[in-house]
């Protein structure tokens, strides 16, 4: 694990070079190939050190993070092309990418706190220095102090534990049984709020709106997947509480995950109704992980990865929208399909995959998740109907209404997709939905 954490620093320096912006690019995507090829053990945990491990949550995630962010890249060529401060662009990805990795891949409890916190540097100074609108200034205090608020109980709650256990080692933890609500509550409100659970959820639509395509990418891509990577962590030795309390977070998600659906269909700008749309979809997942059953676990799994390729790759779309018509708004965007008639075809891919059509592995994930729900209780069955139907919904909407009308009688200049763009599209399609080949070895590792 070390090697490829040295590889990420050693970028660093080409980041300030002359014309190194497509290399650092090209070597995200390289790295990325050479972490998919590391030896797998049949054993739970791999590659294990005195501070590093990974299992088959962190390999899935980490490769999640190392390909967001190397599209990242490519979807901010505006940046080079513009000359906007591209270097320091650069620099926070390769800053973030580290901390992303480290937050997967570190086997101490305290560490994996460090890195969580300062993996909101980076995305705060992408929102703040990237962003379009004045109003970033105010959606990064939101995310700032959203996460801020949630994540001090959690390092009080990892303070007691070592007290407690005299150990911090992720590893150990699952040999104990804590037995404490307070302690409970503490540990999982930082991760509630960073997936983000209904009622913690609006700093994630004004992060959104005001963060530039890379920032959205990784917010939706890998920053929401935080949460649900630490909830899979600490529900280990937190799981007899969990199980006296856990009907309060189900019903707050799905709940929730109702009313955010049908809120999506009031939205007129593009990037919040897809915001929204991230929140009513891990709403899902957070029962799944609550359920506490081996469906529940592998389907939040599952839509976790399948989710951060869906809604990266449709902020990419929403961009290219936007870079052509600088307006995010579902009106002026109406009647795209004549001009873009490809791209279309694009926003039907990404959108079907969002509503868990056949072959993406949301379909997969959200199969598991209704399973393990409905096994829990089969009351829950009706909300879940309602999500599944709205989520059809609001996805066949922001089609309809971006792609067919009266196209805006304003426009006076045009341009249609580069082979970049299309290059982009099908690097978050084909992955989302070639990946449910492979799902069987997820099955059996987990």
């Amino acid at each position: 694990m070390m090697k490829f954490l040295f590889m990420m620093i050693f970028m660093i320096p080409l980041c300030f070079m002359k014309n190194m912006f497509w290399l650092v690019q090209m070597m995200l995507f390289f790295m990325m190939f050479l972490f998919m090829n590391l030896n797998l053990n049949i054993m739970c945990f791999f590659n294990m050190s005195y501070m590093f491990y990974c299992d088959i949550i962190s390999f899935g995630l980490i490769l999640l993070s190392i390909w967001i962010c190397s599209l990242m890249i490519m979807a901010s060529e505006s940046l080079f092309k513009l000359n906007f401060y591209f270097n320091f662009f650069l620099f926070n990805v390769i800053f973030l990418l580290i901390m992303l990795y480290l937050t997967f891949s570190v086997l101490n409890l305290l560490l994996f706190y460090f890195f969580f916190e300062a993996s909101l540097i980076p995305t705060l100074l992408l929102i703040i220095g990237w962003g379009y609108q004045p109003e970033r200034i105010q959606a990064g205090m939101y995310l700032l102090f959203y996460t801020l608020f949630g994540s001090l109980p959690l390092l009080m709650g990892i303070v007691y534990i070592f007290n407690d256990l005299n150990t911090m080692t992720i590893y150990f933890l699952k040999f104990f049984n804590m037995n404490m609500y307070l302690l409970y509550i503490s540990m999982i409100f930082a991760f509630l709020v960073k997936m983000p659970m209904y009622f913690v959820h609006l700093w994630l639509p004004k992060a959104h709106v005001e963060a530039p395509v890379s920032g959205s990418m990784i917010l939706a891509g890998i920053m929401l997947k935080l949460g649900g990577y630490g909830l899979l962590r600490v529900m280990i030795f937190l799981q007899e509480v969990n199980l006296k309390l856990n009907y309060i977070w189900i019903i707050i998600s799905l709940v929730g995950g109702l009313f955010i659906s049908m809120k999506c269909f009031c939205q007129v700008d593009m990037k919040s109704l897809i915001a929204y749309s991230s929140v009513a979809h891990m709403s899902m997942v957070i029962g799944g992980i609550m359920v506490m059953n081996y469906w529940g676990f592998i389907g939040s799994y599952i839509l976790m990865i399948s989710h951060g390729l869906c809604s990266s790759g449709m902020f990419c779309l929403a961009n290219i929208n936007y870079e052509r018509l600088h307006s995010r708004s579902l009106y002026i965007n109406s009647g795209m399909m004549n001009f873009m008639p490809s791209m279309s075809l694009w926003w039907f891919l990404l959108l079907s995959s969002n509503m868990a059509a056949p072959p993406s592995l949301n379909l997969l994930g959200e199969i598991s998740l209704i399973n393990s729900l409905v096994s829990w209780s089969n009351i829950s069955m009706i909300l879940l109907m309602m999500i599944s139907f709205f989520s059809a919904g609001y996805s066949l909407y922001l089609y309809s209404y971006i792609q067919h009308g009266k196209y805006f009688q304003g426009l006076y200049s045009f341009y249609v997709g580069s082979s970049r763009e299309y290059l982009l599209l099908f690097l978050h399609w084909f992955p989302l939905n070639m990946m449910i080949l492979k799902v069987d070895f997820i099955s059996i590792w987990f």
